[in-house]
């Protein structure tokens, strides 16, 4: 998911790997893209082969069942934040690039703790095999299919092994930033297949999985981090969904660089992506600062417009926020509501959104805010 991002750090977590050309990991099961207002663009809706299957013998092994429980939840969490990256990309103050549409791994983009169970599980071998294929993307339009295997770029060798994802970056990076499309050589079956990809153009942000239980996200400008808490709270993708982009906004409209808080969240991100994360790092707030209730309300209103053109249901938001900050107050401090504590105040802003949102899709206006 940079949509993902630039920068390769899954190797360390069993993350989908950070190449220009990978946008998510896991969009199994067919996303909707729906646009519903008049003027933006919609992407085709087709079905997309399924995920990755894991071939888990009737005992696995911890290393095993980690990694299986970690696909799992990465697949929800890229499959839910598919169309709000795509759909947003006017709202994501300039925060967008060209991306191909599909993620791909080798067994070096894994944990040495997870390396081996990956190659049981998934087949990881030294080449970058494709794990993911965004719904509606150039690459699902190319024929792009999760298993197969990225042998060439523009008719030269991606070379294997360790430095894989970093040369293959290289190689597309020129080509996203100057070309429509790019042709790729994918081996299928041991068979070479040739593709032209289009670029699909979604907002730059880079979704990360957190690998802890209290129930919080996180964002630095550029990156948003949902704990496993926090997915597991969300009792729908709909619900996941309005954590998704209640963090984007926040990177869209600069929260933490006005907040001074950039660095702080960038090192709670970078530890929490950890296969281990540090939690006695994670005391009280973390060195964050509680949001304004006025910074937080607007994001809350640019959230909801990108939930409304991602073709989310936003009606049950402010229940969701609400339900949040019952069960978890801000007397929680590793949690939600100690770092955003004016819920009053926001769903009080939220009920008034949803109004306007509604009226602008009845009568077919732009939905921007």
């Amino acid at each position: 998911m940079k949509p993902i991002s630039l920068r390769n750090r899954i190797g360390r977590q069993a993350r989908l790997a950070a190449l220009p050309m990978i946008f998510l990991a896991g969009c199994a099961s067919q996303v909707p893209l729906n646009m519903p207002a008049p003027g933006m663009p919609r992407l085709p809706q087709q079905d997309m082969p399924p995920a990755p299957t894991a071939v888990v013998p009737a005992a696995p092994t911890p290393q095993q069942a980690m990694l299986r429980d970690i696909v799992s939840q990465q697949d929800r969490l890229y499959r839910v934040a598919a169309p709000l990256l795509v759909n947003n990309t006017e709202l994501c103050k300039g925060n967008a690039r060209n991306l191909l549409g599909f993620t791909a791994k080798n067994r070096y983009s894994f944990s040495d703790e997870l390396s081996e169970a990956a190659q049981q599980l998934y087949g990881m071998d030294d080449r970058l095999q494709v794990m993911g294929v965004l719904n509606g993307s150039g690459a699902a339009r190319a024929g792009i299919r999760i298993g197969d295997k990225l042998d060439m770029v523009e008719g030269k060798p991606v070379p294997p092994g360790p430095g894989a994802e970093r040369q293959a970056a290289t190689m597309l990076a020129p080509l996203i930033t100057r070309n429509a499309s790019a042709k790729l050589t994918m081996l299928r079956n041991g068979q070479p297949v040739q593709v032209t990809v289009p670029f699909t153009r979604a907002c730059a942000y880079s979704i990360e999985l957190g690998n802890a239980d209290n129930v919080n996200a996180y964002n630095d400008g550029r990156r948003v981090l949902i704990t496993r808490g926090m997915m597991n709270f969300a009792a729908s993708d709909n619900e996941l969904a309005y954590v998704l982009a209640k963090e984007m906004a926040h990177n869209s409209l600069n929260h933490a660089r006005v907040q001074r808080t950039t660095a702080t969240a960038g090192a709670i991100i970078d530890n929490l992506v950890r296969i281990r994360p540090d939690m006695a790092s994670m005391a009280g707030l973390s060195g964050m600062k509680p949001m304004p209730q006025t910074m937080d309300a607007a994001s809350d209103t640019l959230a909801l417009y990108m939930l409304a053109r991602a073709g989310y249901n936003i009606d049950q938001a402010p229940r969701f926020w609400e339900r949040l900050a019952s069960q978890y107050p801000p007397s929680v401090l590793n949690g939600y509501t100690a770092l955003h504590p004016a819920t009053s105040y926001r769903l009080s802003v939220m009920d008034k959104i949803l109004q306007d949102v509604k009226t602008k899709q009845a009568q077919r206006q732009p939905l921007l805010p």
